[in-house]
């Protein structure tokens, strides 16, 4: 850019500044002259008192914020109390069933147990029987044979009975 141009471009800078300080000036000026119409004048202790009036009203304000979100804070607490409260309950009502699933199962096992007693005292009985019959089949078998000795003639030879060839 030659020594012309730059002359150039930094007048037309300094003229577009001037209007906006231009501009500006008259904004300026219509400001002045709406705030003498409407502004109020008034002596020192009024402003004192307007200005406490003002400082409160900002304080209560956010006391009043403070306050909704204590109030927030309050209800979610409350919120949870109640959750942690039901799931107590569930929790309670859980551990009841649990213990009456117990107490069934106990009473099963036992009456499965006293089953069982009884089976065993009944194979008991039962091996008793079948050992009786197996002493009464061996003095049975002594006594067949003791007869069939005297029917063959006394050869003095034992002779078993066909039936017991089985076994």
């Amino acid at each position: 850019m030659t020594e012309k141009e730059k002359v150039v471009v930094g007048g037309e800078r300094w003229k577009a500044a001037m209007g906006n300080l231009t501009e500006m000036g008259a904004n300026l000026d219509s400001l002045q002259k709406f705030l003498s119409k409407k502004a109020v004048f008034v002596d020192d202790e009024t402003f004192s008192r307007a200005s406490l009036a003002s400082e409160q009203a900002r304080s209560i304000k956010t006391l009043e914020q403070r306050v909704e979100t204590l109030e927030r804070e309050l209800d979610a607490a409350i919120a949870a109390a109640a959750r942690a409260r039901t799931e107590k309950r569930q929790a309670e009502a859980a551990q009841k069933a649990a213990e009456l699933r117990t107490q069934e199962i106990t009473k099963e096992l036992e009456n499965t147990s006293k089953v069982f007693k009884l089976h065993m005292e009944e194979l008991r009985a039962k091996q008793e029987e079948i050992s009786k019959k197996n002493s009464e089949i061996k003095v049975l078998e002594a006594i067949i044979q003791t007869l069939s000795r005297k029917d063959s003639g006394g050869t003095g030879r034992l002779v078993p009975h066909p039936s017991l060839n089985n076994q």
